[in-house]
């Protein structure tokens, strides 16, 4: 697996440390996983089946929105 190296100002390294120990994960795992996340080109695996197809409600109906206000130009 490759590696990659990137340089953050202090305070920032600080902040990415304390969210992966309150994860549970080492740094490099945590990082790893918002580039992941970042850079992901398509939707999750089972998104439509897991979240999107899982309304048990009523059918959702949108109300009328009205007209769109008129603004001063600036």
């Amino acid at each position: 697996m490759p590696q990659l190296h990137l340089y953050l100002p202090t305070a920032a390294a600080e902040r990415v440390r304390r969210r992966a120990s309150a994860m549970g994960t080492t740094v490099s795992r945590y990082l790893a996983e918002v580039v992941l996340r970042e850079v992901a080109s398509d939707w999750p695996e089972d998104y439509f089946t897991e979240v999107a197809g899982q309304w048990k409600g009523e059918r959702l109906v949108r109300p009328p929105q009205g007209d769109a206000e008129s603004r001063e130009d600036l």
